[in-house]
C-alpha cells in the first residue's frame, strides 16, 4: 500500500545557489570594503595577460589574491615568494567558483624585517654568481677628463659633488638626472648606469649617488636590475649611497664605496693643491739628484778618471 501521506513541513528558507552566492558576495565585499592583509607570498604567477596570481599565508591559512594589470604599475614594489607583505586591496568573491580573493591595489615590504631577508636572499644568489668578486672590480682613473653622476637634480647630493670637484681640481660633469626613490626609479637608474657608455664624450668615471633615508627609502639600490647594470659597466663606478652607516648592495658590485657624496668626489679627482706640491718635491729632488751626478762627474775628472761608457769607469793609462 503506497504511504501518500505529505512529508515533514520545514520552517526552513529555500534558497537557489546563486541567491547564496550572491548573498556571500554581498556580505564579504559590504563587510570588509578596502582592507590591508599581512602574509608571505606564495605561488606567485605571473601571467602574459599581465595579471599576477598568488597566495597570502600565515602559519595556518592562505588566501588567494590577484593584482590586475593596470594596477601592477602602480603596486609600489615587485612581489615575489618567500617575502612578507602588507597587501591593501578589497575582498571579492567569485560565485561560479564558491571562492574568494582578495583585488590587491598595492603592496609593502612588512617591516625592516621582510626587506632585510629579501636584500640578503638577492645577496646571496648574486655573489653565487661572482658578481661581487674583487677581480671584477676596475681601478679609478688617476685624473679623468669627465666624470658622469647618476642622482638626482635636486637637492644637496649634486651641489656637494659639484662644489667638491671644483674646489679640487674642475673636471667636465654630465648629470643624468634619474629619481632615486620610489616606483620606477630602479629603471631608471639602471637605464642611465647603461646609458652613460653611449655617451660622447664617454665619461671617465661614474658616480651613482643619493643621500640618507630609510631602508624603504634606499630599496632601489638594492634590486636586482640596478646591480646588474652596475656589474656589466666597464666605466669604473663609484657608489655613494646614504649615509656612512647605511650599506645597500650596489656598494657590494661598484668598483669602489664612498661613505657620503662628497667623499666620492675626492675618490673621483685628487686635489690640485697636492698634485702641484708633489710635482714641486719631485722636481727638486730631480735637480739635487742632477746637481749630485754632475759633481761626483766634476770629482772624478779631478782625479784622472775618464768615461769609457756609461755603466763603469776605469783609471787613465799613465802617460
Amino acid at each position: 500500500m503506497d504511504d501518500t501521506r505529505p512529508g515533514p513541513v520545514s520552517n526552513l528558507p529555500e534558497y537557489t545557489v546563486s541567491e547564496i552566492s550572491g548573498s556571500v558576495k554581498r556580505t564579504l565585499e559590504t563587510t570588509f570594503g578596502r582592507i590591508r592583509v599581512r602574509g608571505e607570498i606564495t605561488e606567485l604567477k605571473r601571467y602574459p595577460s599581465g595579471h599576477i596570481y598568488f597566495s597570502l599565508k600565515d602559519e595556518t591559512s592562505k588566501l588567494s589574491g590577484i593584482v590586475w594589470k593596470n594596477a601592477v604599475p602602480r603596486l609600489g614594489m615587485k612581489p615575489e615568494n618567500g617575502v612578507e607583505v602588507i597587501a591593501t586591496g578589497r575582498i571579492s568573491a567569485y560565485g561560479e567558483r564558491s571562492s574568494y580573493q582578495l583585488i590587491v591595489e598595492r603592496m609593502d615590504y612588512a617591516g625592516a624585517g621582510a626587506l632585510l631577508a629579501r636584500i640578503e636572499m638577492l645577496r646571496v644568489r648574486l655573489a653565487a654568481e661572482g658578481l661581487f668578486d674583487s677581480a671584477r672590480k676596475l681601478p679609478l682613473p688617476v685624473l679623468p677628463r669627465v666624470i658622469g653622476v647618476v642622482s638626482s637634480e635636486r637637492g644637496a647630493v649634486i651641489q656637494d659633488i659639484l662644489t667638491t670637484i671644483a674646489r679640487r681640481f674642475p673636471r667636465d660633469i654630465l648629470l643624468w638626472p634619474v629619481p632615486v626613490q620610489g616606483e620606477g626609479a630602479a629603471e631608471r637608474i639602471a637605464a642611465a648606469i647603461a646609458g652613460f657608455e653611449h655617451v660622447v664624450p664617454r665619461p671617465d668615471v661614474l658616480i651613482v649617488a643619493r643621500g640618507g633615508g630609510s631602508l624603504e627609502d634606499l630599496m632601489a639600490f638594492n634590486e636586482e636590475i640596478v646591480i646588474r647594470a652596475v656589474a656589466a659597466c666597464t666605466i669604473p663606478l663609484i657608489s655613494a649611497v646614504g649615509h656612512e652607516t647605511d650599506t645597500t648592495l650596489i656598494d657590494f658590485v661598484s668598483d669602489r664605496r664612498a661613505p657620503t657624496p662628497t667623499a666620492a668626489a675626492e675618490m673621483a679627482v685628487p686635489a690640485r693643491a697636492d698634485l702641484v706640491a708633489d710635482l714641486l718635491q719631485k722636481g727638486s729632488r730631480l735637480v739635487g739628484a742632477l746637481n749630485r751626478r754632475v759633481q761626483e762627474r766634476r770629482l772624478a775628472l779631478s782625479r784622472g778618471w775618464v768615461w769609457r761608457c756609461r755603466t763603469c769607469w776605469t783609471a787613465a793609462a799613465p802617460r
